[in-house]
């Protein structure tokens, strides 16, 4: 099995029923979040990069769970991480679950010297493509000759990423057989139709677009 939970905003966990992974774990201060940070379980957690909407309660989660904390070293340093395994940009590390790529990221950081990144992971027999906060650029296509992507968890919310235009030639890029949109209608700022990008990848692609709303899962054996 693998279960994707989408949690709000750009956090959600997949659980192959052996671990469970946890991204960007923003629950404080979401106005989206499905649940609190306090009855959140995971094994890892992966933080794309040190923005507080990205960052959020990852060191609280860390602490009480004992999780393995994924990302670059300034992130396990911001996270106080008991367990972490640090990485960098263009490196792919191997786990009980599978494996972990961490890919580029175009965004500011949140924190100094800290790069921004996306994640592509492979669990459950599948390999999901998670963007983190990107704007468009050219070399997803080579993540998708690097691999069939499974699913591609992209941001459209515009403003401080990706707007739907730019995510659904994204979608051209990447090839994946699924996608799933994130980082919309958290706050005015970042409003976007799931609807309008779903509309236009679907007539432009072959890939499915899944609009989940917070709280909400997708079984990935079920589809």
């Amino acid at each position: 099995m693998l279960l994707f939970t989408y949690y709000g905003h750009s956090a959600f966990a997949l659980n192959d029923g052996h671990s469970k992974l946890l991204f960007d774990p923003f629950f404080t201060g979401n106005p989206s979040a499905a649940t609190a940070a306090e009855v959140i379980t995971c094994n890892y957690i992966l933080v794309s990069h040190g923005h507080a909407d990205h960052l959020g309660d990852a060191a609280e989660i860390a602490a009480r769970t004992g999780a393995t904390v994924i990302g670059t070293p300034e992130i396990l340093e911001a996270c106080h991480a008991a367990h972490g395994h640090g990485m960098n940009i263009g490196g792919r590390a191997k786990f009980a679950f599978g494996s972990v790529y961490m890919a580029p990221a175009l965004h500011s950081s949140g924190t100094p010297g800290l790069l921004a990144c996306g994640f592509l992971v492979e669990i459950g027999g599948k390999n999901i493509y998670y963007a983190g906060d990107t704007a468009l650029f050219s070399d997803m296509k080579l993540l998708a000759e690097r691999c069939r992507i499974d699913c591609a968890v992209l941001p459209i919310g515009d403003n401080y990423t990706m707007g739907i235009e730019d995510a659904a030639k994204a979608a051209e890029l990447l090839q994946p057989e699924h996608i799933i949109p994130v980082h919309y209608n958290t706050w005015p700022v970042i409003e976007a139709d799931p609807e309008k990008f779903k509309t236009i990848t679907e007539e432009n692609t072959s890939a499915r677009v899944h609009i989940l709303q917070p709280g909400e899962a997708l079984d990935f054996d079920a589809l």
